[in-house]
């Protein structure tokens, strides 16, 4: 089964988890069978390869996304990176060129393209799988997941199948209606358009190619940014005649809200928190290392980030972007492919972070005009580069970098710092990065 997750979008409903740079599907709220938590491209992730171990997965996303999925999947995972942003349709070319480009995917295998971030279980994926042998078996040439609406919803376009079948032909697509045409549209039999479909590779090629002037991947990456937005359902999935969409009945949410979200939640507090006898459907997700104490609360969810902190009545809860867009603040907390950093304060001329590198990993090797840095490590052991020369480095030992120093760190063992940059106009655009050193010598 070869499959692309599409990983779009930087979501502002589940702040103050979620921002411009960590979406939704980062969020780790997830137990594990060891205890841990984590993630919805975690969970998808794992959830398709228990189902094919075989599976090719490449993951679809933005360039803002890359370090966090490299941080909770690993390095080796397959990622297609967008330039910018063009809808669905372009990040789905782009996707299938890779595949057939980089890849080299035959163009008669069945891929089968979904969204990252729905909340599913096992059945999903076999029917994922049952999705990829229609298409590849030629019985269509695209074929759409339709999901069985459990309530007249708003959010989703809609899908109405010739027929009550488990595999039908499409007569109509519906864009997201108001409540009253949706409860008309459950009446006639139609099914929520999840975005899911399966095709063969060279379907969504041909398409790619009909619509947009380019020869191969590198050439489309490279005029990406030219490119129309457009979603693949307008471009071509309702213009397809030899369309089917096969019914599925089983478990689908969309987590995009926190009322939705812990709904999933398999128990009340993630973090340190504390409810009384006396709190009813009360959710608490706490990111900070200080407990949140709830008393006498109904129907609330409570989150804490660096970013802030949320308290919400559950349905309420769906309405915060408006007050969201509002607030205008430095990214507080970010996972990079090496690891992770944590702003601890933040002034005019001063930013104070803790970072932390996972171990066998290292930074770029970059430098600042503008700022000065001091690295104060905490634990671990590792090795900072300065202008070329290379330092062991452990708990208790300072290293100094002024502006235009050239530098970076490796982490031998999981290592944490606390980094203190000194300067006028700290940005993050305030950073050039060079070709990384020859490490041959190491300064005793």
């Amino acid at each position: 089964m070869h499959i692309i997750l599409l990983s779009g979008g930087s979501g502002k409903r589940l702040w103050p988890l979620s921002n411009d740079i960590r979406s939704k599907q980062f969020i780790k709220i997830f137990k594990t069978a060891d205890g841990e938590y984590e993630s919805m491209v975690q969970r998808m992730y794992h959830q398709i390869q228990s189902v094919d171990k075989d599976a090719t997965i490449t993951i679809a996303t933005s360039k803002t996304q890359v370090s966090s999925i490299h941080n909770q999947l690993g390095d080796g995972v397959s990622i297609c990176v967008e330039p910018c942003r063009r809808d669905t349709f372009p990040a789905i070319a782009l996707a299938a060129s890779y595949l057939h480009d980089i890849m080299k995917i035959p163009d008669k295998e069945a891929v089968v393209v979904c969204p990252v971030d729905p909340f599913v279980e096992k059945d999903y994926f076999e029917a994922l799988k049952e999705m990829g042998k229609l298409a590849k078996e030629g019985e269509a040439s695209l074929a759409l997941m339709g999901i069985e609406p459990t309530y007249p919803s708003e959010k989703y376009g809609y899908v109405i199948p010739e027929s009550t079948n488990m595999v039908s032909k499409v007569l109509h697509f519906r864009e997201k209606p108001d409540v009253r045409q949706a409860e008309e549209y459950i009446r006639q039999g139609a099914l929520w358009n999840g975005g899911v479909f399966a095709c063969r590779l060279e379907y969504v090629l041909e398409k790619a190619h009909d619509l947009i002037d380019f020869t191969c991947y590198q050439d489309l990456s490279a005029r990406y940014d030219t490119l129309n937005k457009i979603s693949f359902d307008y471009a071509v999935a309702e213009k397809e005649k030899n369309i089917k969409v096969m019914r599925f009945k089983g478990q689908w949410k969309d987590l995009g809200t926190w009322n939705t979200l812990t709904e999933a939640m398999e128990e009340n507090c993630i973090g340190k928190a504390i409810l009384n006898e006396k709190c009813e459907n009360v959710h608490v997700v706490n990111e900070l290392d200080v407990p949140v104490l709830c008393m006498g609360l109904k129907d609330i969810v409570v989150s804490a980030s660096p970013e802030g902190i949320l308290v919400s009545d559950k349905e309420q809860s769906s309405y915060i972007k408006p007050f969201v867009d509002k607030i205008d603040q430095q990214i507080m907390f970010a996972e990079k492919s090496w690891g992770s950093f944590r702003v601890l304060d933040a002034t005019d001329e001063s930013l104070t972070i803790k970072v932390t590198l996972r171990p066998g990993n290292k930074m770029n090797y970059h430098s600042h005009e503008r700022r000065d840095e001091v690295w104060n490590v905490i634990s671990g052991e590792g090795r900072s580069i300065i202008d070329g020369v290379v330092r062991r480095i452990r708990a208790g030992d300072i290293v100094q970098m002024k502006a235009g120093s050239r530098h970076t760190v490796i982490a031998d063992s999981e290592l944490k710092i606390i980094e203190i940059q000194s300067g006028r106009d700290i940005s993050v655009q305030d950073k050039e990065k060079f070709a990384f050193p020859c490490l041959d010598k190491l300064d005793s």
